[in-house]
């Protein structure tokens, strides 16, 4: 007979193992499927400072692996899968991975998103060595130094305004001639001293031996391109929810993140999204394990009933 979890949390980062944690240590029988190495996108962080109760900081790898331990220490297991569909058309719900079939009573979505790239050819082993998708993770390496934010939406602007306050300079690179961001970011950004716009370009390579020291700007109106000197490279142009394999089966909205509201609640009874991967207006680490926690909380309402 198929083993049947009480809940099957579907990523490894942090709101995954915040609901495991909690899911376990309720006494529920539940599993963990990550398709990589535990922790997510918090993983690939040097130094996370804004999560309480570590004040010196403490690495992204090793708060990922703190957070598994603490759930499989009241149970709750991990296996390491793709995902490749999840079959919610009945009580008993099933997810399809490249390990087999697992079989739950609920379902918690903890994909996450990811950043989107540019796309250039020295971009992912710069990660990590001057090149950033994240300004409240990692803008505190640019004290005093020079760094170049890609994008023109909310994110490049907040991110702009951010290291404004920590970088001697900041370079703002928009494609187009004015920021799609809500007018109000606008005056902030224009009333600080500190950040230059370089409108109407790309990015067309990055300049770098061990780590980042500059940026090759192309101008796509006029074709001409110059050399910024530069420390750090902050792309802000947006982020991927991991949820191809969703589509059709749970509500997403126009970006392609679960719909899904404080409750975390979808619209499938059973079937919960927590954090980067469903709508929200803050994505860090702490908003994350509180999802997980939430999750569990309307879960074991939900499990109450389950018959």
């Amino acid at each position: 007979m198929e083993k049947i979890y009480d809940i099957i949390i579907i990523g490894g980062g942090p709101a995954g193992y915040t609901s495991a944690l909690y899911a376990s240590r309720a006494g529920f029988d539940t599993l963990v499927i990550e398709r990589m190495s535990v922790g997510g996108q918090m993983a690939l962080t040097d130094i996370i400072d804004n999560y309480p109760g570590f004040e010196e900081g403490v690495d992204g790898f090793t708060l990922g692996m703190k957070m598994q331990q603490g759930a499989e220490r009241f149970g709750a297991a991990t296996e390491y899968a793709d995902v490749n569909s999840i079959d919610v058309s009945d009580k008993i719900k099933k997810v399809e991975t490249s390990n087999g079939v697992f079989l739950a009573k609920v379902i918690i979505i903890a994909t996450g998103a990811n950043p989107r790239e540019l796309g250039l050819e020295n971009e992912k082993s710069l990660v990590g060595r001057g090149v950033h998708y994240c300004a409240h993770c990692d803008g505190r390496f640019y004290k005093d130094k020079t760094v170049v934010v890609v994008g023109g939406g909310n994110s490049a602007a907040s991110d702009a305004l951010y290291l404004s306050n920590i970088a001697k300079k900041v370079y703002l690179v928009h494609r187009r001639n004015t920021l799609r961001a809500t007018k109000i970011y606008h005056e902030p950004l224009m009333k600080c001293e500190n950040i230059e716009f370089l409108w109407d370009s790309a990015i067309a390579s990055i300049i770098a031996e061990n780590r980042v020291s500059g940026v090759e700007i192309k101008n796509l109106k006029t074709q001409k391109t110059e050399n910024i000197d530069c420390d750090g490279l902050f792309v802000s142009i947006g982020r991927q929810p991991a949820t191809e394999f969703l589509k059709g089966v749970i509500d997403l909205d126009e970006y392609g993140y679960i719909i899904a509201d404080e409750s975390t609640k979808t619209n499938i009874s059973g079937v919960f999204a927590v954090g980067d991967v469903r709508q929200k207006a803050l994505r860090q680490v702490v908003t994350a394990v509180s999802d997980g926690a939430v999750a569990v909380h309307f879960a074991e309402e939900y499990l109450q009933n389950f018959s």
